[in-house]
């Protein structure tokens, strides 16, 4: 009987370490799934915007390092930036 129990205890001992025991492994493979996908999600639309406010802002970007290579003031660039940024996002928000 001392062996069977010996048998029994290292068997219920080695459960949760063999791939038998996965209510856990479970659970935690399901969070991170959606933990990634959620993540991913937010990583897609971040993107996203970055790129629309790139696209948005790109003639202005382009006046900006024009003003800036003409005259060589970083003064007059920001001038000019924030100039046609203002015209181009009040004319966004008009459509």
């Amino acid at each position: 009987m001392t062996i069977l129990d010996a048998f029994l205890l290292s068997l219920v001992q080695s459960l949760p370490n063999t791939s038998l025991f996965v209510g856990q492994k479970i659970l935690t493979g399901v969070a991170d799934l959606f933990g990634g996908i959620i993540l991913l999600a937010i990583g897609v639309l971040i993107i996203i915007l970055i790129v629309a406010a790139a696209i948005v802002l790109l003639p202005a970007i382009i006046v900006a390092v024009v003003v800036w290579f003409l005259t060589g003031s970083f003064l007059y660039a920001g001038i000019a930036f924030l100039a046609v940024a203002v015209i181009a996002i009040v004319a966004m928000a008009d459509d």
